[in-house]
């Protein structure tokens, strides 16, 4: 016969010698940002960490690893113990379009990652150096015309490479592309005139526009962006059917403890919808709103199948 005094009894000795789970963080979390420093991931990156060590109770260091079109940073967290103390803010480049634009990866976007938070979009410009005598789109494209093969295009993500690759292609005009491991040393080179033009986030850019050393000529969302109305879209500026946006998300490894990733949402949520925080982000070009780790999850899957399209549209073959 089973002693039921005994084995509650033994239970519950279990029980106590059993250590409760630690208080999360137990020690500082990294967050990977697959961008050299001063990009605009970089620099959303560095606010969140900062708001969110707070919140925490710890700290929040942002680590940079650039390199291979957000590959190396994608597979490093992968990789990575799933306790969340690892994160990664990411874009499209590795969770939309790589897939895509790559032979092969070393991770999958979506078995590979546990998804946190959806923090927002990074709205993209066409800027141009000065000296070019372009005002518009439509000047650009007819001096392009005027000088084929003279003009380039850089890059330093997968947005920059689709939609210059898109421009291109329906505005029929030779560009040549030059891609770059991030997006500051193409933004010098612009200014240096070493590059004719390029597709950059607002965040990267906007410093540089305001002081006369780049040019903006559109916008490349299908409307104007609330952050600078008064420049038209790629559409207005008769490019049709242009509509590229880059997005910013937390993810984590695969398996993450469901109460950690619920804690970091929460939080996470509660930094990009605080109204100071929203003006300081909208002040350096971010478009920043919150969304649960599922709607994060079926976006990422919707946005893998759009942005294959995108690429295929453009003419761009997998390198």
């Amino acid at each position: 016969m089973i002693d039921r005094r005994a084995l509650l009894a033994g239970a519950a000795a279990m029980a106590a010698a059993t250590p409760a789970r630690a208080a999360y963080p137990e020690r500082p979390v990294t967050m990977i940002v697959p961008f050299a420093a001063g990009s605009g991931t970089d620099t959303v990156a560095r606010i969140v960490a900062q708001q969110l060590g707070t919140r925490l109770g710890g700290s929040v260091v942002v680590e940079n690893r650039a390199g291979a079109n957000g590959s190396v940073a994608a597979t490093f967290v992968a990789r990575s113990e799933p306790d969340g103390h690892t994160l990664f803010m990411t874009t499209n480049t590795s969770h939309s379009a790589n897939p895509s634009l790559l032979k092969s990866i070393p991770y999958d976007p979506v078995a590979d990652f546990t998804p946190v938070a959806r923090m927002g979009n990074l709205p993209f410009l066409l800027v141009i150096d000065p000296r070019i005598p372009a005002k518009s789109v439509a000047e650009l494209v007819a001096h392009a015309k005027a000088n084929p093969g003279k003009l380039t295009y850089a890059s330093g993500n997968s947005t920059g490479i689709v939609a210059g690759a898109t421009f291109a292609r329906r505005a029929g005009i030779e560009v040549l592309h030059v891609p770059y491991r991030s997006t500051p040393p193409a933004v010098t080179d612009i200014i240096g005139g070493r590059i004719s033009m390029m597709f950059v986030d607002i965040t990267s850019s906007l410093t540089q526009v305001n002081a006369g050393a780049l040019r903006a000529l559109a916008v490349t969302t299908a409307e104007r962006s609330k952050l600078l109305p008064d420049l038209p879209s790629m559409q207005e500026a008769g490019i049709a059917d242009f509509d590229i946006t880059s997005w910013n998300g937390v993810f984590g490894p695969a398996k993450m403890p469901a109460e950690v990733v619920q804690r970091l949402n929460r939080e996470i949520s509660v930094i990009a919808t605080d109204p100071e925080l929203v003006k300081k982000f909208a002040e350096i070009g971010f478009d920043a709103f919150a969304q649960t780790p599922a709607q994060l999850d079926a976006f990422v899957r919707a946005q893998l199948v759009t942005w294959a399209r995108m690429i295929k549209d453009a003419g761009i073959e997998p390198q």
